[in-house]
């Protein structure tokens, strides 16, 4: 295994530059095929959220992956590499796969404990599944993952700590103030109707907003959430849905605005802003969740108007308090860590050792042959039980040495192992790597579809 992640999160750079390298869906899939060309990577698969991008790959050289994955990043970010590197971090092997899963226990999250991420995660690997960029490594490891991240938070009181970035941005909005409180009896217009948007709009609904209005450009999505929203024995909120070209008319009666959007620029202007409040007297509440950013950060300035966006929902989250549960989680990575490595380990010498059975078949078929040219008088009953007796005995003296040179693989350095079996046997190296394509082949089958 040679696992390398190179990256960046809202631990390592500013919001700013989060934001100019954010990926949009067909930069990701360009990303993720430009990687399998570049002559280190194997494997690729891309993990790209609102304040993280990061690009997971199976090198076969160190040095030359960080280079080539770093110089990716910055081409299809737009940032040059210069920028770039300084905001970058790199793991590798173990570490890469402690940093996964603690990523995906909402340990490395803005909000500790955030479940989404394991969507998000599960879209990454659904990527790599789609353009047959991710093979039996990153299979293994994205769906290892995801179920660490369902453990964490069935095992443990994470979500307790967990709350939304949905949730944790209207606490912010609410100053201090309960949230349902706060937001009791105000009209809402969510912009989008992506994931982020819809919990944001059932988010609402449940906090006791009269009026939730959905725009997007899509109408068909934003009419289906507003049937969500609206079905019996649900929360009894009114919503409707409108075309972004009402938005600027919906600013003027709204008291609460969530916007997240995939758009490239922004979609509430300064002066978009400004003409409400113009005709407004209540204050304006805006919730940016959107990277890049959806709404002027210039609104920040304005009179009557509080917004919340990704930067500032970083800087609260530095002061937010950790969970006493999160030490538990911190527990169950190292544990999964040390199983997915021992297991990866172990899995690396089967080809192998698949491949000394098949050379001890072969033997045994060659010998029994012979001997069948020797005594041809043997009848069909003799024949079988000497080439019974040849294979137990074949077996027997193979059974110890390949279970424990298969325990012994999966301890920490114990790669070595698979070298010394194929020296000792004389194992043909193509008959290895036979074995390993078979069964990287049987891997990729099996996988697709299991998101």
């Amino acid at each position: 295994m040679s696992l390398l992640v190179v990256g960046l999160s809202h631990r390592s750079a500013p919001v700013s530059v989060l934001e100019r390298a954010s990926l949009a869906a067909d930069t990701q899939a360009k990303l993720l095929q430009d990687t399998l060309a570049a002559e280190p990577a194997a494997e690729g698969a891309v993990l790209a959220t609102c304040n993280r991008i990061e690009l997971y790959a199976d090198v076969d050289k160190f040095h030359a992956g960080v280079a080539e994955l770093s110089t990716l990043l910055a081409q299809h970010s737009g940032v040059g590499l210069e920028e770039l590197t300084p905001y970058l971090y790199v793991h590798y092997e173990d570490r890469a796969v402690h940093h996964l899963f603690s990523v995906a226990c909402g340990l490395d999250s803005m909000v500790v404990g955030e479940g989404q991420i394991l969507g998000q995660i599960k879209d990454a690997l659904a990527l790599g599944q789609d353009l047959h960029t991710a093979g039996r490594l990153l299979n293994d490891l994205f769906q290892q993952a995801l179920r660490v991240g369902k453990r964490a938070h069935s095992e443990t009181g994470i979500d307790r700590a967990g709350q939304s970035l949905v949730t944790f941005g209207l606490e912010q909005l609410a100053d201090g103030r309960d949230v349902g409180v706060w937001a009791a009896g105000k009209r809402a217009l969510v912009i989008g109707a992506g994931s982020m948007s819809s919990l944001a709009a059932a988010t609402l609904a449940r906090a006791g907003v009269s009026e939730i209005v959905i725009a997007n450009r899509t109408a068909a999505r934003a009419e289906r959430l507003v049937e969500i929203l609206t079905e019996p024995g649900g929360t009894g909120v009114a919503a409707r849905a409108v075309e972004m070209v009402a938005v600027g008319d919906e600013l003027t009666r709204a008291d609460i605005v969530v916007s997240c959007t995939g758009a490239t620029g922004l979609v509430l202007t300064g002066e978009a802003v400004e003409r409400a409040l113009a005709v407004r007297t209540a204050p304006l509440a805006l919730l940016d969740l959107a990277m890049p950013r959806d709404i002027d950060a210039a609104a920040h300035r304005m009179p009557g108007v509080r917004l919340v966006d990704i930067e500032s929902l970083a800087d609260a989250s530095a002061d937010a308090p950790m969970a006493a549960d999160v030490d538990q989680v911190r527990s169950i990575v190292a544990d999964e860590v040390a199983a997915f490595g021992a297991a990866q380990r172990a899995a690396h010498i089967t080809p192998t050792v698949v491949a000394l059975r098949t050379m001890a078949a072969d033997v045994v078929a060659g010998e029994v042959a012979r001997l069948e040219g020797r005594l041809p008088d043997l009848d069909d009953r003799q024949r079988a039980e000497i080439t019974q007796t040849v294979r137990r005995v074949v077996d027997k003296l193979l059974h110890a040495p390949t279970v424990r040179v298969k325990q012994l693989a999966s301890e920490p350095g114990g790669a070595g192992y698979a070298d010394a079996l194929r020296t000792l046997f004389d194992l043909d190296p193509e008959t290895v790597a036979s074995v390993s394509r078979a069964d990287l082949n049987d891997a990729d089958v099996k996988n697709r579809g299991r998101v």
